[in-house]
Order: C-alpha cells, then structure tokens, then sequence
C-alpha cells in the first residue's frame, strides 16, 4: 500500500474515533456514534486509528470531515433529511440530530470549541440552560475537568512517519507495518494503566510530558473564562461545581494516591486557579475554602510542578492569585474571634490558604531575579559541642537541633531558597497579612513549629506570611527557651556534680577597658564551653551598682559595638561614600578577634539587644550563605561599583583606551599601595571588550570574598556559635535580619507617644505631660536619639518601630531639683512634678545629655 493511501486510512479512523459516523444507532464498536463508544481525547484517538489500520477495523460510511461542528460528519449527514446511513441502515432526520446537540448529554469533556458551539447555539435560543448543564457536569468532575481544553495533538516520531511525508510510488508496506507495530506497542502500554473509581485509564502520554509541562490550552481556558464569567448564572455555575468537585478531589489526593498514576490530575487547579472570580464573595463562604484543601493535599513533586508552572506567569497573574488567597485569609480571620482558647492555627480553611500560598511565594521566587549559585562554603571546623553532654545522656536527653535549622522540604524539592532570590517579581509585602499576625498567638505558634506535630500546624512553617515583629516574638520564644534549658541543665549538673556553677552567661568588665575584658572573657568561654554562649546574659560594670534586667545589657553592647568600630583599632575601614563598615584586609588582629565579634552579633540578637553598626547588606547576606556579587558592590563599595559598571558599558576599545591588566592595586593599613592579581599573570593579560565582563567578575569576588575571606570565616563562626540551632536562618531575609540586628532608624515619636502608659499619678492628660511631649517633639533629631538612649538603653527603634516600645512615665515625686532618672531594662522614666514647662525642659536636657553609668536610686 502506497503512503498516501494509508494516510488516508488512518484519517478516516481518526475522524471515526473522535466525531463519528453521525448515525445514533451505530453498532460499530470504533466508532464515536455507537452508544456504547467510550469517549477519548485526541491523543488517545491517534494511537486507536494506527491500531485499527494495523488489523483493518470496519470503517463505517460515509466519512465526511467535520466542519464548523463538533457532531459527526454533519455535512453529509444533512444534505437530505432522509439519507440513509449504511453503519445500521437507520433513518436520521436533521430535526432529531438537532435534539440531540442541543441537549449536549454525551459531552463528557470540554475544549474551547465545543464551549463556542454551545454558546452560540444557547444565544440563539435564548436559553442559556444547555450550557450551564454541561458546565456544571464536567467542572464537578475531576475525570471530565482533567479532559477538558488538552493541547493540539503533538505527534511522536513514529506517527510523523505515518501521518506526514510526501507521497511516493513505491510500495512502503513493510515500513508502514513497523511504523503501526510500534505505535501499536505503545498503544497497548498507555491503556495498561489502570481507571480512578472504576472508569477507564487517562491516554494522556504521562511519559511525555517535561518536569514544567502540562496538557492544557492555559490561552484557551483564558479566553473561555472571559467569555462565560460576564453571564452570571453562568457564573453560578461554575461556583456550585466547585463546592462538588473540591471535596472528591481531596478524597481523591488523600487516599487514591491519584497524582503519581496520572500526573495530568494537575490540570484541573491550573483550570480552576484561571477563574478571575474567585476572590468574590460568593466564593469565600464555601467554595474556595474547599478547593484550597483539596489543594493542599498534593503531594509534594505536584506542588513543585505547579511552582514551576506558576513562575512561567506574569507579575498580574501571579499577584492575582496571591490576593484570593490572601483574600480568604483576611474574610475568615475577620469573620471569627480568635483567641488563645480559640487559635487561628485550628480553623482549616486559614491553615490551607497558607499552604496554597505558599506555593505562590515559590512561584514568585522563581519568577524573580534567582541566583542559586555564589554560595559561601559551609565552616570547615563544626561548632563545638557542649562539654556537659555527659549529664545530658545522664537525663536521657538529646540537644535539639543538633543538625542544624530545619530546611523546608520544597526548598529540596525545586533546588531554590528564598535567600537566592534577588527580587521577586511580586514584592515579598504583597505576602504578608497583617490581619492574621494580629490575632496569632505566637507562644502556641512556636510551640507547634518545636513540636512539629501533623495534626498541628505553625505558621512559622509559612514566615512569608509572618511580619517581622511576629517572626522577632518567635525568636524571641526560642531565644528564651533555650535560656531556660542551659539554665536548668546547669542547676542539675550542680546537683550531681556537687558544685556550684553560674547559670548565667556573666561578663564583668570595666568600663574603660571594655574591649580587653569582654573579648577575653568570652574567648574563655568559646574555648572551653561554647554552650554557655546560649545562656543569659548577665554583665556586671565593676565599680557600679546596676542590676542586670537588660539595661545594663543594652549598654554593654553599645559601648562594645563603639570601641570595635573605632578607626584606630583598624579591624574595619570605613567608606565615606556610603556610611558604612568594611572588613580590612590588612587588620593586625588575629582571626580569633573576628570571632569574637561574630559572638558578640549573635549574643546580641540572642538577647534581643540593638545595636549600631552599619553594615552593608552583603554582610547579612553572606551570613546566610550567599557570596557577594556584584549588584553588592553598588551598597557597600558604591564608587568602585560605578566604575566597574562604566567599563562594561564603554562603548569605545576597552583595551586601547583605558590599559589596564588583571591586575589592581589595593592599599594596606599604612596607606602603601599593594598589586594584587586577580589570575595568573595578570600584570600581562590587557582588559579588553571580550574578558572585560570577566574582570569585573574577578575584581568583584575579590573585593567580597577573597581577600575578605578568613576575617568573614571567623566571624560567621563565632556568629553561628550561638545561633548555629537558632530558627534565624529560617525565618529571616537578610534585610529582615539587619532589622533585627539594628533595629528601625526612622524614630516616630507621635507612635510613641500613642503607646505610651503612666503610672504614680500621672495620665495622658496631665499638665506635665502634655508639656513633656511638647518638648520632645520639638527636639533635634540628635535630642531624640540621646532622649531614647536615657530612657530605653539604645537610640535605635526596636523591630516595627517605637510604637513596639511600650515606654512608661511614672511619677517621681512633686516638684524638686533633682533629675529624671530611668530604669533602662524596662524602659520606665521617672520624671519629678515641676512647675513649669522651662524648668522640665531644662532638667530633662540635662538628664539626656550627661546620661552615663549606673547608680541605685
């Protein structure tokens, strides 16, 4: 048989499988018109018409092609009313075939030309009934939905060999049976794979589908949802079959394990997550939360299929997702009263929101600026453990997180973390919901995240969700926790050991020689006991009689943090241009000392201290993993960054213009210049217009890493001795962390002035204190800030600003000579009743001004 003819062959039996012989009483068994017939898509349909070619099948006749109509062959079939149709001799007049497609019972799946067909056949009756029915049947089915609007046919290599080519004289009959016998061995291990609840496998060609694909028309059920949803019982439609679909749906992914034996089951939330509607109201109440359940019982390969899907789509798309299920978030937490007896972490359609976002957060990571390489290598010395493990393994317990902070497992799964991401396409704000981190009891929250049981969940699992002040009481929470436990393993390793021991971490230092006495002191400790690190803070001025309730703390860290950015040691250079420190490539200090001052940035997160260093956001971002590149350059090293990105768009001869080798020329502590070559014979290798692209990235590693690279090794070691099992790296962007570390620098002092409280006497309408306010908001800038280093310890805002203070003012007495004094560990001023507003004024400059050291009152 000539190529042409079995061509035409394997048509014919395609157009039978897929649109039939028009005839209702059919009998054959391969064709669509037979009652019988069960329907299947256009894939499935190809491989049948090979088959039935193979073994020479009946074909029923006649064979028109379809035009203009998905029903079989009406062309032929209408060109006389009382044509006789040869499959089963029955008579079929054009009034009964128009019956039967108005009623539309035997669609059992939908593509965008059959919704035009009903459509239009709807719109000219008036009667929009059809169409809602045939929504409401395949929308409510995840079989039909799964079905529904699947891609043009893509044909494999063997099909092309069958269906394409240019028609040739020569007999092909022995190729053509290769052909069909292959096709027909895939045929057969397609329609192995077993039905779903008793009906008949998805021909789907699951093998070839890629990790990012799927088998949908995304346009196509775009163009149909703009279509439809303007009508609104056509919308009803659409809402009630969701409400049906959604629970059979997570039935179906909880116990049938279904994803894994057709992967297409993830078209029908990609058709469903393209309604625009979904964020209305009607959708709230029930629909919506039950589609979002179902959603979150994918498993986890589905979810990282939907991300990289997801991440294919605009910032629009994405953003519009995001808000219906921050949509739902915000209707159900506004809806109920949550309390610490009634936890939002227990209403179900909440808790499935946040996973569905989740998904989201990925997608928008994805879609964004990524760069999942540059990683800092891990330390090649492990944190020491703890020398009481002894009494550890007495009391039959194991240090918790020993292997480190938890890794979320979709992290795994996709091979991104949020710290590569640059920036999102959808800015990380759009995730946060500020509704539910008002009513979340962050003390039950953290301790589901410890616990990490199935039938609870944390949203701390979710930090996305979380804004920083919730994700600082979080810390907080394990910060404390940890406290109390060194704290008590110690009082029980007293009591077995017989000896006293100090369950605090107790620094005494003298004021002058602040520096000296810390560092030695806490290199001890990280010598012989780097666990004590995680016990409380207890510091002690020698020579004065404040107690420690973390006040003296604040203070400790402020003088400390002075002293170490002071030009004169030289273990930082400071940059004019952009107000920041740098570590110095040519510091005398030992790597020791740069582990120290790691241990004092992590002692002082731990003890939930602020303080006043200025680092670029690099620093942060390489303490978390991510080595510097060179987007950094333009914060930390802004001059150098305009020069670099200069020369990589110079527009003239790079190598004739501007000479310069692979080599630069740093300067040392004394000011004497240094050559340095960023490769082999640099000196000798000219910067030109073709490796200009990899000087920039040469000079880039260097300045960031490599020349920085044992003075930032230590000092992320001793950072990471006292937060190595903290849930920081988790929780926190590194912009979020240099918050956390240094707190707000904008200082709003009318939110301060809204949250303070008073006390001995005074309230918000007294004379004093009205005057008082008064005179602080009229302060200098530089006023503010010694105002709040008297009264709170520090002159930076806390994590989301003064209003997080909670300062009070308590009476002090009547009217006297005598100073405002404070007490800094909780953040109280005492203030005496003067008698007028320039003598307040007067003593309370004073006070701010000259504020230095301890007393007892």
């Amino acid at each position: 048989m000539k190529r042409a003819a079995a061509k035409h062959l394997i048509e014919r039996y395609y157009h039978q499988l897929t649109e039939g012989c028009g005839n209702e009483a059919c009998t054959n068994e391969f064709c669509a018109s037979c009652p019988s017939f069960h329907r299947m898509d256009n894939n499935a349909a190809a491989i049948k018409a090979l088959e039935l070619f193979k073994i020479n099948a009946k074909l029923c006749d006649p064979h028109p092609s379809k035009k203009g109509t998905s029903t079989a062959y009406m062309e032929n079939s209408t060109k006389s009313s009382h044509n006789i149709i040869c499959c089963s001799e029955t008579k079929v007049n054009k009034q009964d075939m128009q019956t039967h497609r108005e009623d539309f019972k035997d669609v059992n799946y939908l593509s965008e030309e059959k919704v035009y067909e009903i459509l239009e056949l709807c719109g000219e009756r008036k009667d929009y009934s059809p169409l809602i029915r045939v929504i409401g049947r395949v929308f409510s089915s995840a079989d039909a939905l799964v079905q529904s609007f699947r891609k043009a046919k893509q044909h494999t290599k063997e099909e092309l060999k069958s269906l394409q080519g240019k028609d040739e004289d020569k007999d092909e009959d022995e190729e053509e049976k290769a052909a069909s016998a292959r096709s027909m061995d895939d045929a057969e291990a397609s329609s192995s794979r077993s039905f779903i609840g008793g009906t008949q496998s998805r021909e789907n060609n699951v093998h070839r589908l890629g990790p990012d694909e799927i088998s949908i028309d995304i346009d196509a059920v775009r163009r149909v949802y703009n279509k439809l949803l303007s009508n609104e019982k056509i919308e009803t439609a659409f809402l009630n079959a969701l409400v049906y679909l959604s629970p059979n749906v997570e039935c179906d992914l909880t116990y049938h394990n279904v994803y894994s034996r057709d992967p297409n089951y993830l078209n029908l939330f990609v058709i469903v997550m393209e309604n625009s509607n979904l964020h209305s109201p009607e959708y709230l109440e029930m629909a919506l939360p039950l589609f979002c359940k179902a959603m979150s019982k994918l498993p986890l390969p589905a979810q990282a299929k939907l991300i990289r899907l997801w991440s294919k789509y605009t910032a629009a798309q994405i953003r519009r997702m995001v808000e219906t299920f921050q949509q739902l978030i915000t209707y159900r937490v506004i809806s109920n009263e949550f309390s610490s007896r009634n936890l939002v972490n227990d209403d179900d359609a909440v808790v499935a929101a946040t996973k569905c976002l989740k998904i989201m957060h990925y997608a928008n990571i994805i879609a964004g600026d990524v760069d999942t390489g540059h990683n800092e290598e891990e330390d090649d010395e492990a944190v020491a453990e703890s020398s009481e493990i002894t009494l550890q393994e007495l009391l039959g317990e194991e240090r918790r997180n020993k292997k480190g902070p938890r890794v979320d497992p979709l992290e795994t799964e996709l091979g991104v973390k949020t710290i590569d991401c640059r920036k999102p396409l959808v800015s990380f704000e759009d995730f946060i919901n500020e509704p539910l981190n008002d009513v979340l009891e962050m003390d039950k929250d953290y301790t589901f995240f410890k616990v990490e049981t199935e039938n609870k969940f944390s949203f701390m699992t979710c930090p996305f969700i979380l804004n920083a002040v919730t994700k600082n009481l979080g810390l907080y929470y394990d910060n404390r926790i940890r406290m109390y436990s060194e704290r008590r393993i110690t009082v029980l390793y007293s009591l077995v050991q017989g000896q006293q021991l100090n369950p605090y971490l107790r620094l005494k230092v003298r004021r002058d020689y602040i520096i000296d006495d810390a560092l030695v002191r806490l290199e001890m400790i990280a010598m012989e006991n780097p666990a004590d690190l995680k016990k409380q803070l207890y510091v002690e001025f020698e020579g004065e009689q404040g107690v420690d309730e973390g006040g003296v703390s604040k203070e400790f860290f402020q003088l400390v943090v002075e002293e170490i950015f002071n030009p004169d040691i030289g273990m930082f250079t400071y940059d004019e241009s952009s107000k920041l420190f740098w570590f110095n490539t040519s510091s005398f200090e030992t790597e020791g000392q740069f582990t120290l001052i790691g241990i004092v940035l992590g002692l002082a997160i731990y003890n939930n201290c602020i303080l006043d260093v200025h680092f670029p956001m690099v620093v942060y971002r390489k303490l978390l993993g991510k080595k510097g590149t060179l987007r950094d350059l333009e914060d930390s090293h802004p001059v150098l960054f305009q020069s670099l990105k200069e020369l990589l768009e110079y527009d003239g001869c790079v190598e004739d213009d501007m000479m310069i080798t692979f080599q630069i020329s740093q300067t040392d502590l004394f000011g004497t210049p240094v050559m340095c070559e960023l490769k082999d014979n640099g000196n000798q290798i000219p910067v030109t217009n073709e490796n200009r692209k990899e000087f920039v990235e040469l000079y880039t590693e260097y300045i960031l890493n490599k020349s920085v690279e044992k003075q930032f090794k230590a000092f992320r070691r001793g950072f990471h001795m006292v937060t190595n099992e903290s849930p920081l790296k988790y929780l926190f962007r590194p912009e979020e962390i240099e918050l956390l570390v240094c707190g707000s620098p904008n200082l709003d002092f009318q939110a301060l002035e809204d949250t303070t409280e008073y006390d001995g006497g005074y309230s918000k309408n007294s004379r004093i204190v009205r005057e008082f306010w008064e005179i602080v908001q009229a302060f200098s800038d530089e006023q503010k800030r010694l105002f709040l280093q008297f009264t709170t310890g520090t002159d930076r805002a806390p994590v989301g600003g003064l209003g997080k203070l909670k300062m009070i003012i308590a009476k002090n007495g009547p009217d006297s000579e005598r100073l405002p004094t404070s007490h800094t560990c909780f953040n109280v001023l005492l203030l005496p009743e003067y008698c007028n507003k320039e003598k307040l004024s007067e003593r309370l400059l004073k006070a701010i001004t000259y504020a230095k050291g301890f007393g007892m009152l």
